[in-house]
């Protein structure tokens, strides 16, 4: 690979979509655009995020664990979602700034600090994240906007799409010279489920079958595309939300349910409830790659597509919370409109994770595995090509900063490891381990084994994710010097960035 122009970056993150929600990962949604990144270049199917948002976009924009940077939970200073990051901790547009690169954001933040105080150009911001046709709290520039007016035809993932659009006509007319970094952060498909009307519809009869029988069929999609695991597996029955909030299930109406029940108990009136919830948030991922569309057409508008390097991920699995916020939930509207609070909860949740266990805030695989496709038609050869290599979001900065010509490594004991040899072959990348913390839930994968335990009090669960990837046999008993050795190792990263995250900066 001889690059020598630094190439321009477009980095698109998602937010609480599933492993499974793209077509070229097994979905029936329609992702065109995606589907068409993937076929033209490389998607990962052991890539990892943090199982919540905030620390996801941490460690996507430092290149370090969110916990070393203040932004997940550590005891003995202010952190997790309003803990401040270190100095030595930059956002990777600030990074990126030194090397001559002009950074446009676009969409969800939910990270210490303003945009442009933090090395990007241009922002928009959208800080209310209950309401994709009217938010209140918005800002361009790092100035604040005037709540929309909910007849003004806005909705947040074209808007997002638009501003992005807008950023870089700006930056083919006046910097056209200067290499692009566009971050383009959807909330979609986030709850509240709500949805243009036209796109629903597309979706209306798609998910009568049910949760349990639209798994078996996405799985045996995934096997013929070479990326399903060796067994699909089975729904946690019991597992419901990560919280309760029951006053909120009771607004929602007597066919919602909060636990992932077999479909075949639900009455005719609850089942389409429930496969309506599922048609909004395909709806929702339908027109956020039809955005990415009009974004990668921008690009090509610029001549600037041979150069642009492509990643698209999302921040956590599918998520199984249920409640309401916003508005509250109007039953008299119609499921997806504004003044609607609807979440797809843990039927639909396991069926968008497909086959993977558990949910978001969970760190088993459902919770922490993200889909992963990376185009750069000047830097990857190689085409429609899998990369099974275990890589986590920390690599992101590493991988693009050693693109655009930055030869310091991050320092500060930084997790983090340049995707670039994986461009070229499915080898050449080793992490001594990857790790997680999120509220108690925890885990360590070393190689093709993992341990993980759900919450604080729970006992170390060990899988060879090699033959058990949807983490359905257990063989802690059988191993348990296996897990005694790792769990050591898990403790002694908890305790290096608890100590790392205290110390003051440098």
């Amino acid at each position: 690979m001889n690059i020598v122009k630094k190439p321009n970056v477009v980095l698109i993150l998602a937010d609480d979509m599933g492993w499974s929600d793209l077509g070229c990962y097994g979905s029936e949604i329609k992702t065109p655009n995606l589907d068409s990144l993937a076929k033209n270049g490389l998607r990962f199917t052991q890539f990892y995020n943090t199982a919540r948002c905030w620390p996801s976009r941490a460690g996507l924009l430092t290149g370090y664990y969110a916990q070393q940077v203040r932004r997940d939970s550590v005891p003995g200073i202010k952190s997790g979602n309003g803990g401040v990051r270190p100095e030595w901790a930059p956002l990777l547009s600030t990074r990126l700034k030194s090397l001559g690169y002009r950074s446009y954001h676009s969409g969800k933040w939910h990270i210490d600090g303003r945009p442009l105080q933090n090395g990007f150009d241009h922002s928009y911001s959208l800080d209310d994240h209950d309401r994709y046709f009217a938010p209140n709290l918005h800002t361009l520039d790092d100035k604040p906007l005037a709540p929309v007016d909910p007849k003004s035809g806005y909705y947040s993932t074209t808007y997002i799409a638009d501003h992005a659009i807008q950023c870089l006509k700006e930056h083919d007319t006046q910097y056209k010279s200067q290499p692009f970094f566009t971050y383009l952060a959807f909330t979609s498909p986030h709850f509240p489920v709500q949805a243009p009307p036209d796109d629903i519809a597309r979706y209306k009869e798609a998910y009568i079958k049910g949760w349990d029988a639209l798994r078996e069929v996405r799985y045996k999609k995934q096997q013929k595309l070479g990326i399903g695991a060796s067994k699909l597996s089975e729904i946690e029955r019991e597992v419901g939300p990560p919280y309760a909030f029951p006053e909120a299930i009771k607004k929602l109406g007597p066919s919602e349910v909060n636990r992932p029940v077999a479909w075949d108990l639900l009455t005719k009136e609850q089942k389409a409830f429930q496969a309506t919830k599922m048609a909004i948030h395909a709806a929702m991922v339908d027109r956020m790659d039809k955005e990415i569309g009009r974004v990668l057409a921008q690009v090509k508008a610029m001549g600037a597509t041979d150069n642009t390097l492509v990643l698209f991920l999302s921040d956590n699995g599918a998520s199984a919370e249920m409640m309401v916020r916003g508005d509250g939930h109007d039953l008299a509207l119609p499921m997806g409109a504004d003044g609607t609070f609807l979440s797809i909860g843990p039927g639909w949740s396991s069926l968008c994770n497909t086959p993977l266990r558990r949910h978001k805030t969970w760190v088993h695989e459902g919770g922490i595995s993200t889909p992963l496709i990376v185009s750069w038609p000047k830097g990857i050869s190689v085409k429609n090509a899998l990369r099974t290599t275990p890589t986590h979001l920390v690599d992101v900065v590493p991988t693009i900063l050693a693109l655009a010509g930055e030869t310091a490594p991050l320092g500060h004991a930084a997790p983090g490891k340049s995707l670039i040899p994986l461009f070229a072959a499915d080898s050449g990348l080793t992490h001594d381990s990857l790790w997680w913390a999120h509220e108690g839930n925890r885990a360590l994968r070393v190689g093709d084994w993992k341990i993980v335990a759900a919450g604080k009090d729970s006992p170390w669960e060990l899988y060879n994710l090699k033959e058990s990837r949807a983490e359905t046999e257990n063989l802690a008993a059988k191993y348990p010097e296996r897990v005694k050795e790792m769990a050591a190792l898990w403790q002694a990263q908890w305790d290096a960035y608890v100590k790392q995250a205290l110390e003051k900066a440098q």
